[in-house]
């Protein structure tokens, strides 16, 4: 197991290199650095000023080979090198728009946006699988038809929908919570009630038809009908059997989820005033910091593949017969 873990770390860094090629790349194709020193620093600057925050920055530099420099400053001497590679050491510098260590920045956003994603997480499992077990033990019947149909219908609304929507019901009809906004504990729990209502209701329709899918195709297995000839009641072959059967790929849709609450949601920390890394990372891309920009997608990355790892791993916690070579 050790071994196999230590190569699928090995396996993803150039993974992880690529990643922050193609963001150095891209950032650079669409701005320059004297577009990024006049918007910071704002249209009135003087050249002088500009001049003298590009050359502090590095961003004087070639970006990839510099082929006026000597031996190894040829690759050292370059943009690249000097704001890209620092990632590997998990050192991601200071912001460009307020001066302040973007690790920082990170760790006091990544609280914001657990307190409404964790919560999201577990309960869209927990009644996800419910709900998609309850349609297979009705299969067949309008129950299932009917709840088929409106997975679809969850499915096929845009989340700025349900946003608008339960803005209007729970803040401005029933006034259960603010429209937007945050505080802290546990005043807090007011704020979160329309965004954690939202994830869960969004995500629900997709989920609910994918463990449907998985656990009727459990139950049309040959274990399955031995276990209804011996006399098993439908209810604990879905729960004792089928259900212990079907966890691979509950588990491939469950930890691949697990990196994504790091990150937030785009849109409903934007809609909802959610001080989380979601709309820093919106903020950072408007205002061209790289440094924070290269942060959220470096630390997205890693964290990743670090589900991937964990999914493989999870597999052998569930099927004793799966073994790493």
């Amino acid at each position: 197991m050790k071994e196999y873990i230590i190569r699928r770390i090995l396996f993803s860094l150039p993974v992880i290199l690529g990643v922050m090629l193609i963001t150095f790349a891209l950032f650079f194709f669409l701005t320059t650095p004297r577009n990024i020193a006049r918007q910071i620093l704002g249209d009135k600057a003087k050249n002088e000023v500009i001049e003298n925050w590009i050359k502090i920055r590095g961003l004087d530099q070639p970006y990839f080979l510099n082929l006026s420099a000597k031996g190894l400053k040829k690759i050292t001497s370059t943009i690249f090198y000097t704001h890209m590679t620092s990632l590997l050491f998990f050192d991601f510098g200071r912001s460009w728009q307020d001066d302040r260590p973007v690790s920082e920045i990170i760790l006091e956003r990544a609280f914001p946006s657990l307190s409404f994603t964790v919560p999201v997480f577990f309960l869209s499992l927990l009644i996800s699988i419910s709900l998609a077990m309850f349609l297979a033990f009705f299969r067949g019947t309008y129950i299932d038809s009917m709840g088929t149909f409106l997975c679809v219908l969850g499915m096929s609304v845009v989340i700025i929908i349900y946003i608008i929507t339960f803005q209007w019901i729970f803040s401005m009809v029933m006034r259960l919570a603010p429209v937007s906004g945050w505080a802290g504990w546990p005043d807090r729990l007011r704020f979160i009630f329309i965004p954690v209502l939202i994830g869960i209701t969004a995500g629900l329709g997709g989920s609910i038809r994918y463990y449907r899918t998985i656990m009727l195709e459990e139950t049309g297995k040959e274990y399955v009908r031995t276990a209804r000839a011996k006399g098993l009641h439908e209810i604990d072959i879905l729960f004792r059997h089928a259900l212990k059967n079907a966890m691979i790929p509950v588990l491939t849709n469950t930890v691949m989820a697990i990196p994504f609450l790091f990150m937030g949601a785009l849109l409903t920390e934007t809609f909802f005033g959610i001080p989380g890394l979601g709309s820093f990372a919106i903020d950072a891309f408007f205002s061209n910091d790289l440094p924070s920009i290269k942060a959220v997608i470096f630390i997205g990355a890693v964290l990743y593949q670090a589900g991937l790892i964990l999914t493989d791993i999870s597999y052998a916690a569930v099927d004793p017969r799966i073994v790493f070579e």
